[in-house]
């Protein structure tokens, strides 16, 4: 097949705009070829079962599906009666980015709060966190956090551990959206199981997408008496793969040799790369009229800018706007993300803003 893209095209628009990562295309090859047991019954998906072990400790389980959104939707399923509802922020993806999947899909109530950082906090929970036995009132069952949030910013081990205490003290458990758990714990300088299964995470979305696979996520199920019926929520809800090879042998290389820690140690490095010059150009003069909205803790920034500058510097590079109405914008970096792709942002970024 022809290449279809140009290669040289870059941005900071998504870490999902990136492609493979060589080791997980190769695992994808090694995968390949001959007879495999379908849905999930082959030696590579009983590997990974294995990895996920030494990551978070004996007894937890492992559950690949094709997507964020389908770990999201089938993990909070598996932790809620029928009348069950989710506390989670009001920009968590699982309210804003999932089309209403949590709601149409899975059936369970979102109970939105309010924050500043992207992060909840126990008295933040308590907002929602009332109405048990109340039959008008849909019954707050699980809180959801977001591991790095949607803000780029990351919550400490502390932080979990206070507001897996406080959901478990109230008869609620704790699920984690992990899509980019990976930029966490780089951030954080700590293993995955320190702020998840040993905070006191239940279950957690583990991403992969986000950090070099092709496809696919995991749900992971740290506490099994928080979440039953996976087995069949993963089939009803059209995300069990037939050839589930691919998507494990693609977990078992991100997995190894700590190659998710590197990919995301990259990301970050590059996201704090820009913040660091631009604050430079504020400091010197010569970037005028950016303000940053969030602390840089993972591998996103968040700034606001002058009226038109962003739809600009879009003609060369790709991001999103976060709030049109502010100038608020979002540039993301990934594990392909080049030191020359960061310079040459900065510096068209500065001739716009001197621009402007």
């Amino acid at each position: 097949m022809t290449q279809l893209h140009d290669l040289n095209l870059r941005g900071f628009a998504s870490d999902n705009y990136s492609g493979i990562h060589p080791e997980i295309l190769e695992a994808i090859t090694n995968a390949n070829g001959a007879h495999q047991v379908a849905y999930g019954e082959d030696v590579y998906t009983a590997r990974l079962q294995e990895v996920f072990v030494e990551q978070f400790g004996e007894g937890v389980e492992a559950f690949p599906v094709f997507n964020g959104t389908g770990a999201n939707v089938i993990g909070l399923q598996s932790m809620l009666p029928r009348w069950g509802a989710v506390i989670c922020t009001a920009n968590a993806h699982i309210h804003i980015d999932e089309g209403g999947a949590p709601e149409y899909v899975g059936g369970f109530k979102l109970l939105p709060v309010a924050t500043l950082d992207g992060k909840l906090t126990p008295d933040l929970i308590d907002q929602e966190a009332w109405g048990w036995g109340d039959e008008h009132r849909a019954q707050p069952l699980v809180v959801s956090i977001t591991q790095s949030t949607e803000l780029g910013t990351a919550y400490t081990v502390d932080e979990v551990r206070a507001i897996a205490d406080h959901a478990h003290k109230n008869g609620m458990t704790l699920h984690m959206d992990g899509a980019r758990i990976s930029n966490a714990a780089a951030t954080l300088g700590v293993p995955l199981r320190a702020f998840t299964r040993d905070a006191g995470v239940d279950v957690l979305s583990f991403g992969g997408t986000k950090n070099g696979m092709m496809l696919g996520e995991c749900i992971v199920v740290l506490n099994p008496a928080a979440s039953t019926g996976l087995k069949y929520l993963r089939k009803t809800n059209m995300q069990l793969s037939s050839k589930m090879r691919f998507i494990s042998a693609q977990f078992i290389a991100l997995l190894s040799d700590d190659l998710w820690l590197r990919n995301a140690s990259h990301a970050n490095a590059m996201a704090h790369r820009l913040r660091d010059a631009l604050e430079q150009g504020v400091a010197d003069g010569s970037v005028p009229n950016i303000a940053f909205t969030q602390a840089t803790q993972a591998n996103a920034i968040f700034a606001r800018l002058p009226l038109g500058v962003a739809d600009r510097l879009r003609e060369s590079f790709r991001f999103y706007d976060w709030d049109a109405h502010t100038g608020e914008v979002r540039w993301m970096c990934g594990f392909d993300t080049t030191e020359a792709d960061v310079d040459a942002f900065v510096a068209a970024l500065k001739r716009e803003l001197v621009a402007s």
